[in-house]
């Protein structure tokens, strides 16, 4: 069985971000495996902006089908291509896209959301 590769989106703060990595450092010094990706969004609004239902969709069109090059994406998703620029730009920011040269990479199989109330 093919292990999923997840990316979790967080909303919390630096300290937040902080203990997450102090955790997996301290889990790999004593000879534990560490595979995770996070990315750490500092408040909600942001999040939701970042995984619009637009970006979501482009995330989902990359991971199956792959993109050359970001004219290519636009015309796959029969969308403007200066919005495609711009939303490819954030979804990379964020670390959730990954350009290799021009070609576009979704590595994930899963985007899993989580807010701290605790802040």
């Amino acid at each position: 069985m093919r292990k999923t590769n997840t990316v979790q989106a967080n909303v919390g703060s630096l300290d937040d971000m902080g203990k997450r990595f102090s955790n997996a450092w301290n889990r790999a010094a004593t000879g534990k495996k560490v595979d995770e990706t996070h990315v750490t969004f500092l408040d909600i609004k942001t999040m939701l902006d970042t995984l619009s239902p637009r970006r979501l969709e482009m995330l989902k069109f990359v991971r199956h089908c792959g993109a050359g090059n970001i004219k290519e994406l636009a015309v796959a998703l029969d969308r403007d291509y200066k919005n495609v620029h711009n939303d490819v730009c954030v979804l990379e920011s964020a670390g959730l896209l990954i350009r290799d040269g021009r070609k576009l990479h979704a590595p994930w199989d899963e985007v899993r959301a989580s807010v701290s109330l605790a802040m």
